[in-house]
């Protein structure tokens, strides 16, 4: 009779497991990569001072266009409240805009899945864009940068990603396992209380011409901000993926 040979135990590998840098989901590295290209092409040094005033000028949001009877120009009114948000100025533009699209938009496109995380970036750039123009109607200055989608994904977040008022803590990475917090409740959260205090507070010294970061001779919507960021916070539930309850469940603690 065979001796009962119990199964070898492989030894534990002792060494720490590595973490990507860069853990995104797939959209926003998209998103990323999108924004850069752009930014290459529009800086390309072969084009002519004419052909950049005319992609400005076909893909840039101007306030003006709204206050024409849109039969009378071309169709520049109907994509321009979402291609601004693909333009930035400068390098210290888009570095800080991605920066922040980082930070906050993983969480979201993680909830919300990508194909909500599209759509939300469309409505979000609108709704940034038209409260620019209602308080500059008639206005023909140009508006382009994803500050507005990025403020909309600062509001969203609010409405999850930060600490649970039920005394859990998670990391990051797993805030899209928060249940959703109700408006009421998300202003009831000291954090996100804190927070919005801190964000508003940052606009209104850009509103006074006070710029923290980046370059303080561009002008900065402000108005735009404040349009995405309440686009985001007061409706993100209407893109909102609750997340399953045994996955709610499985949250561990950070220690």
């Amino acid at each position: 009779m065979d001796d009962e040979q119990l199964p070898r135990q492989e030894p534990e590998d002792p060494r720490p497991q590595r973490v990507p840098a860069f853990n995104l989901p797939p959209v926003i590295l998209a998103s990323l990569a999108l924004l850069i290209a752009v930014f290459a092409l529009m800086n390309l040094p072969s084009w002519s001072d004419q052909t950049l005033n005319w992609i400005y000028f076909t893909f840039s949001f101007i306030p003006a266009r709204y206050a024409f009877p849109l039969s009378q120009q071309g169709l520049e009114w109907l994509w321009t409240p979402v291609t601004y948000s693909l333009l930035h100025g400068g390098i210290e533009h888009i570095v800080f805009n991605s920066l922040w699209l980082m930070v906050f938009a993983a969480p979201v496109a993680r909830r919300i899945g990508t194909a909500r995380y599209v759509i939300f970036w469309f409505l979000s750039s609108a709704a940034s864009a038209f409260m620019h123009a209602a308080l500059y109607w008639g206005d023909q200055t140009l508006l382009i940068g994803a500050s507005g989608v990025v403020s909309a994904l600062m509001g969203a977040a609010c409405r999850f990603a930060f600490p649970a008022m039920d005394g859990r803590r998670v990391s990051m990475r797993q805030a899209h396992l928060n249940p959703r917090l109700s408006i009421l409740g998300s202003l009831r959260s000291r954090t996100v209380v804190a927070y919005i205090v801190m964000w508003i507070a940052g606009n209104a010294l850009v509103a006074f011409g006070i710029t923290l970061v980046g370059d303080s001779a561009q002008p900065v919507a402000w108005d735009a901000h404040i349009g995405g960021f309440l686009f985001g916070f007061l409706l993100f539930a209407l893109f909102d993926r609750q997340p399953r309850m045994e996955e709610q469940e499985a949250i561990p603690l950070d220690e």
